[in-house]
């Protein structure tokens, strides 16, 4: 137990989410260190007790962090515009997909196309929303949400041929990344119960490769259009990547602190995800 701003928290690992933290314990006393990828994929989207996967997620006041969608609707207004504008720019094509990834309870894209709706009466005519979301309880979440435009949007389990616009705001960052710098590469072990991290050399290891085949696939299915993405990072590829992990609005230590109860992310290195953008035309 510790009091924190005058208010008495308490709480434990195992009695937080002790299926997950075993879960990963079994696999790395039966396997050797894992790669910190592997732990980011199980402590945010491992099926059944994930962060977000099972909808822990919170976002907002009474959440663990805000974003540009939480403090109300201008960023979706602005972004609509842009919509339109690069719309206008592929000349006003009559299906004009946007594909929103990462979309949380839906509220973008209802701050989206209230705006188009009421602004834009010609680009929503045009308009078909798609958002990918592969977790059932994030989609029930967002059917709710746009329930008032169920004519206009639909839910894709992956991604299929389109002309419009790919969009994300803070999905790179969430994707599971190695902790690889300077030929050296952190793995999570185990110390006793305790989780640590180890060290081992590598050779042209490639830390973001969820992100580059992220890359890979919308360039495969984005026949005409662009891909906005928008997220924390830089550019100089010798800046060493810091691991963020935050709940209710508190930074915390460890990402082993609260296991599929907070929020782990990476700064991400533009440079890679712009070359290869390059690469795929």
């Amino acid at each position: 137990i510790q009091e924190v701003d005058g208010d008495r928290c308490a709480f434990d690992v195992l009695q937080l989410n002790a299926p997950l933290v075993e879960s990963i314990r079994k696999i790395i006393r039966a396997e050797g260190p894992q790669s910190f990828a592997w732990f980011m994929q199980q402590a945010l989207y491992h099926p059944e007790h994930g962060y977000y996967s099972s909808g822990r997620c919170a976002i907002g006041r009474k959440g663990d962090y805000f974003t540009n969608v939480s403090v109300g609707p201008l960023f979706g207004q602005l972004l609509a515009s842009q919509f339109c504008e690069i719309w206008k720019r592929l000349g006003k094509l009559n299906d004009f997909v946007i594909v929103e990834q990462g979309a949380h309870e839906g509220q973008f894209a209802l701050d989206v196309l209230e705006f188009v709706q009421n602004r834009l009466p010609e680009f929503f005519e045009a308009l078909h929303y798609r958002i990918l979301e592969p977790f059932p309880i994030l989609k029930e979440q967002q059917r709710g949400t746009l329930e008032a435009f169920a004519n206009k949007v639909k839910w894709l389990e992956s991604l299929e041929p389109f002309a419009g616009i790919h969009f994300s705001n803070e999905l790179l960052d969430a994707m599971p990344t190695r902790l690889i710098h300077n030929g050296t590469e952190r793995l999570v072990s185990l110390d006793g119960d305790k989780f640590v991290f180890v060290e081992r050399p590598v050779d042209n290891a490639v830390p973001n490769q969820r992100a580059l085949d992220w890359i890979d696939e919308v360039a495969a299915n984005l026949q005409r259009g662009y891909l906005i993405a928008i997220d924390y990072g830089f550019l100089d590829e010798e800046f060493e990547r810091n691991v963020q992990v935050r709940a209710k609005h508190r930074h915390l230590d460890s990402p082993f602190d609260q296991i599929g109860h907070a929020d782990i992310t990476m700064s991400v290195p533009w440079r890679s995800i712009i070359e290869r953008a390059e690469a795929n035309g």
